[in-house]
């Protein structure tokens, strides 16, 4: 079998981006619908099937630099950490891990204007800049990160199981093929499982992340609830159905999302380091 060579930072840090705008803008209406049904208005009042790009714009700005700080950080997380063979897996878990913590930097204030323009939290016709303005008129820079320990809470086990058992899949076919690298149209199908997989089984999580994103209380002034407090009042209130609200979409299109975003990542980075 041949042997893989490793992308460069620069390289990994182009694919990421690229392979990040691709399955954001593609798969936008699904997330729309997702968010809707987890918000604790209700889909209907949130905004059904209307407007379904709202808030567009802010994943525009976002999505290429927060993708990008993920696979750089995440290939070079996995070249240089001493595990390898049987430590593999742990390897891949530490390495995602590391790299989500480092893109939710960047991805968490896109993701609160996105849930919050989604939901019509602003009125129909506020754009994403405007809905920015307000949260920092509100809220200040800490506005921007209301459900950041959330996002890494559901990001962390979502990365650890997705990216050790994409790997594994890629393992796997390669001895199967005795061909490495796989193809992109290969490692999508990999990224398909992995990201199905690992979506259903977080989304109780998800829909905690879209709670506290939506909440519009000021912490300073009002007592907002405890992330566990929120969780029982969830289940208590609406059933534990409720923590699977959009498990379907949410499934949908991070398996179909999974595709793309890895299958993009592998062959633009691929493609950078050909000769």
């Amino acid at each position: 079998m041949a042997t893989e060579r490793k992308p460069t930072f620069f390289q990994s840090l182009a694919a990421g981006g690229l392979a990040g705008t691709a399955v954001d803008l593609l798969f936008f209406p699904i997330d729309t619908v997702k968010t809707r049904l987890q918000s604790a208005q209700g889909f209907v009042k949130a905004g059904g099937f209307r407007g379904i790009y709202k808030g567009v714009g802010s994943v525009v700005v976002g999505s290429a630099p927060g993708a990008a700080v993920f696979f750089s950080t995440y290939e070079a997380m996995k070249h240089s950490l001493p595990l390898h063979g049987q430590l593999a897996p742990v390897n891949h878990m530490l390495s995602a891990s590391v790299a989500e913590v480092a893109a939710c930097l960047i991805r968490v204030p896109t993701e609160v204007i996105k849930t919050r323009m989604q939901t019509s939290m602003y009125g129909a016709s506020t754009s994403s800049f405007k809905a920015a303005t307000l949260v920092l008129k509100h809220d200040g820079i800490r506005g921007f990160y209301r459900g950041f320990l959330t996002t890494i809470m559901r990001e962390i086990p979502f990365t650890s199981l997705q990216f050790p058992l994409y790997e594994f899949l890629k393992y796997r076919f390669s001895i199967y093929l005795n061909r490495k690298p796989l193809y992109a149209h290969e490692a999508a199908v990999c990224g398909s499982i992995a990201g199905g997989t690992a979506a259903a089984l977080t989304t109780p999580l998800d829909v905690l992340k879209t709670r506290v994103m939506l909440d519009l209380r000021d912490p300073s002034k009002q007592q907002v609830p405890n992330l566990t407090t929120r969780l029982r009042q969830i289940y208590v209130q609406e059933g534990a159905k409720a923590l699977f609200a959009g498990v379907v979409p949410r499934t949908m299109w991070i398996s179909a999302g999974g595709a793309v975003f890895l299958g993009v990542y592998e062959w633009a980075v691929h493609g950078f380091m050909s000769p």
